[in-house]
């Protein structure tokens, strides 16, 4: 099948490539021309697990192509997925410029029949939205398309391969055939193809991310309520997973969710309800959960500090017992926020930390939304150095941080006579260090673990202060 990918993002690249592997004619368009010249060369503007292979291998091979040329790639292809940005705009809802201006340039060049297919996350709406503009600009025949994707950084070459499931909003028998003939060879292990009304397909995609984002603030907050209670979250939570009707995936506590979909999409979601009218009340809950859990390492690393005892002649286990317990306080919209002691401006002035992880997940060098971003400038604003190393973000951390950090060149010459490191993304690589070799680096044997690598009883008995979370 001839096919057009509008966007050469996350999205749109994977999506391309992947089409482009199971034998489809497939042309990317950017504006970016930088960005297609990179293509072009066959070199993959970001990270992602496999997707730089597939894209050399397809390139080669004739089967896809990049261009910035958008008349003459929507005018070869049958089918024309929109899959550029939706930025958050100011109301917290999706900013459709980007859409609406792709689909007034796909009715510019259509030259005979087209599917226009919306593979941007775009509120419930968008399609009947996309339909009335192309409808006042053509009079060739098209149909409109809602295929939301449901990748995961760091896996989404897999996830588009082997689906769970394909959602197509569409309201064409001719269309949503051709829709099940190009997505066929993703499902020949058996996950369905739901077909269903446009409205339908565009909120399951902001449900399922609202949902996720949920699971995640859920077992923070029970992470938090284990360290009051004197519970350990890593039983608790296996507890729970075993529990076919709540599962074990998303129910892993640690500093928070990122990146550029949970963020986003319970802000467009919020906005979506607030225009209809009412009021949400468990996804906003979700999101100040998250918002809070950032700060959750910065709020140990204070009290371990002002407690002295990090300077005292205490063991690491008996510094986790008199460790005092978090405060939390009520302001008047009813949220619940971390007491901080002020009374020491700059609590960490003339310390160093070592950050573990930049990318908000691993297997990926997006930073949007990260954990590390708001850890590291609250470091930062209390007066610590802060030394980093991520496998892969650094470039990316380079451009949103600049030179206020500085750049370790492996994880090992991160910690370097730094106080302590803090885990921050569990990548592979830090999974099983040399924990000698960590203790005889950093000044002192102290470990700030924002995602439960490790075991606290283990780190203890190397000799390590170790403070996770809900354990």
């Amino acid at each position: 099948m001839k096919v057009c990918m509008i966007g050469t993002g996350y999205v749109g690249l994977v999506s391309a490539t992947c089409f482009a592997e199971m034998g489809n004619d497939v042309v990317a368009m950017d504006i970016d021309e930088q960005r297609i010249a990179r293509l072009l060369r066959g070199e993959s503007p970001l990270f992602e697990r496999g997707l730089q292979e597939m894209l050399e291998r397809n390139l080669e091979d004739g089967r896809l192509g990049f261009t910035t040329d958008l008349a003459a790639a929507v005018r070869r292809s049958e089918l024309i997925f929109i899959a550029v940005g939706t930025p958050t705009g100011e109301s917290g809802a999706s900013d459709l410029s980007f859409v609406m201006q792709a689909a007034r340039d796909v009715a510019g060049a259509m030259n005979g029949p087209k599917i226009v297919i919306n593979k941007s996350t775009v509120p419930v709406g968008t399609a009947e939205r996309v339909r009335r503009e192309i409808a006042g600009l053509t009079s060739h025949a098209f149909r409109v398309v809602s295929n939301p994707e449901f990748l995961k950084e760091g896996a989404a070459v897999e996830d588009f391969m082997r689906p769970d499931r394909v959602i197509v909003g569409c309201d064409d028998g001719e269309a949503a055939d051709r829709m099940r003939e190009l997505y066929s060879p993703f499902t020949l292990s058996g996950a369905p193809i739901l077909v269903m009304d446009h409205r339908s397909a565009e909120m399951t995609k902001y449900a399922s991310n609202a949902m996720l984002a949920t699971r995640i603030s859920f077992i923070n907050e029970i992470a938090n309520l284990c360290e009051h209670v004197g519970a350990d979250v890593e039983w608790v939570r296996r507890g729970m997973g075993l529990d076919p009707r709540i599962g074990r995936s998303f129910l892993f506590p640690g500093i928070g969710y990122g990146g550029s979909c949970f963020p986003k999409d319970i802000d467009a979601l919020e906005a979506l309800a607030r225009e209809h009218h009412y009021p949400l009340e468990l996804v906003p809950a979700a999101r100040r959960v998250n918002e809070l859990q950032k700060e959750v390492l910065i709020e140990k690393m204070r009290k371990f500090y002002a407690s002295g005892l990090a300077d005292g002649d205490v063991s690491p286990a008996e510094a986790t017992r008199q460790l005092p317990d978090f405060a939390f306080e009520s302001d008047n919209r009813g949220l619940h926020r971390v007491r901080l002691d002020r009374s020491e401006e700059k609590p960490f002035s003339g310390r160093t930390f070592a950050i573990w992880g930049l990318s908000f997940k691993p297997q990926t060098d997006d930073i949007r939304e990260a954990p590390s971003l708001v850890i590291i400038r609250r470091l930062q604003r209390l007066g610590a150095r802060v030394r980093a190393y991520d496998p892969e973000a650094m470039e990316a951390a380079r451009r949103e941080l600049g030179d206020g950090i500085e750049y370790a060149e492996t994880h090992y010459a991160a910690l370097d006579g730094a106080d302590a490191l803090v885990l921050v993304t569990e990548w592979h690589l830090f999974r099983n260090p040399d924990f000698e070799r960590v203790k005889s680096l950093l000044r002192q044997p102290v470990i700030f673990d924002g995602r439960n690598q490790y075991d606290p009883a283990e780190m203890r008995e190397k000799g390590f202060f170790y403070f996770a979370i809900g354990r």
